[in-house]
């Protein structure tokens, strides 16, 4: 008696004439999209401006993307340098392989160029995106689907995941770990805009949420993976950088509650301050300034004396002869 299974594509790529369209490739590019609308919406509501999200995107996902093939590359070597094997399908990222904890460390670096240039704190723009980079994890996660790859051990469950024969990988039924893991990170996504809501996070602590309550998921979804990974004491390489980036989230959130309580109220300079040389005074300043009134209060005197000084009907000061006040105006030269 067959069992109930969620099917696999026969075929991760569909060819629009010469074009192909990767489905792995495809879900990235919609989390993405995903990212930026949804971060661009959360941004404005915390006193941004619109399409600021999009400028700084423009750095952090390439940067991201770097990363996180670097990652892969790195802690899966033996897939691209070990003997019979070639070097170039490392740069195939159309194949699948992404480690998203090098996506979200060299994409932070990405987006604190962008930050900077925009005059933008990364801490309060990380925690306008950490629900959203986590929705686009949802979405991306589909792409595994795609390649049928990254599944978990053999189950008979109704929702086990049907796998086909190919490179690598024997026909059979699976634990559909890329399903859990996309659903574990809508929740995720879920929560942080909750607790954000409720306790105003700032800082940066809404997005080591994010980090914190993510690395939980992954590390028991991890544990399900049957592909090849290197292992630490018994674990995989990539159940051990949970726990640890785990702890550093919330050393984090407790350390930067203490230092830096309640949330920024500006999160981004407006045109006027990044256009006004910071050599300039403020006009506004400047009328209250007080060494300005005390100069304009001096050339009032001086102007009020002059008034005051009295003078005779000649219009010469007094004491002083109007004749020769009259001497004095008259021309050189003129008898």
């Amino acid at each position: 008696m067959d069992i109930a299974y969620i099917p696999s594509p026969s075929t991760g790529v569909v060819h629009l004439g010469p074009l192909p369209l990767r489905g792995y490739a495809f879900c990235i590019i919609i989390g993405v999209f995903v990212a930026v609308w949804f971060g661009n919406k959360r941004w404005i509501a915390r006193g941004g401006k619109a399409g600021t999200v999009a400028d700084i995107a423009v750095w952090a996902v390439p940067f991201g993307l770097v990363g996180g093939r670097l990652y892969h590359v790195i802690t899966d070597y033996q897939l691209y340098f070990s003997e019979g094997e070639n070097w170039v399908d490392a740069f195939k990222i159309w194949e699948g392989g992404l480690g998203i904890w090098g996506a979200i460390a060299l994409g932070a670096v990405g987006a604190w160029i962008g930050c900077r240039r925009r005059g933008i704190p990364l801490p309060a723009w990380a925690d306008a995106l950490a629900p959203a980079v986590a929705f686009a994890q949802a979405i991306g996660r589909w792409g595994n689907w795609f390649n049928q790859e990254l599944y978990g051990r053999e189950t008979d469950v109704p929702w086990a995941l049907k796998i086909t024969e190919g490179p690598n990988r024997e026909a059979g039924l699976y634990h559909p770990t890329f399903l859990y893991e996309s659903l574990w990170c809508i929740g995720v996504a879920l929560l942080v805009i909750w607790a954000d809501r409720r306790f105003k996070l700032g800082h940066g602590r809404a997005f080591a949420l994010y980090v914190a309550s993510y690395c939980v998921g992954r590390g028991w979804i991890e544990y399900m993976r049957v592909d090849e990974a290197h292992h630490v004491l018994g674990l995989r390489l990539n159940v051990w950088t949970s726990i640890v980036v785990f702890l550093l989230a919330v050393v984090y959130m407790v350390v930067s509650s203490r230092l830096s309580p309640g949330r920024e109220e500006i999160v981004e300079p407006s045109a006027v301050d990044l256009a006004k040389p910071s050599g300039d005074a403020d006009p506004e300043s400047a009328a209250s300034d007080p060494s300005s009134a005390d100069d304009s209060e001096a050339d009032g005197v001086t102007d009020d004396a002059a008034k005051d000084t009295p003078t005779d009907a000649a219009g010469a000061p007094d004491g002083e002869d109007p004749a020769s006040a009259d001497a004095d105006a008259r021309p050189a030269g003129k008898g």
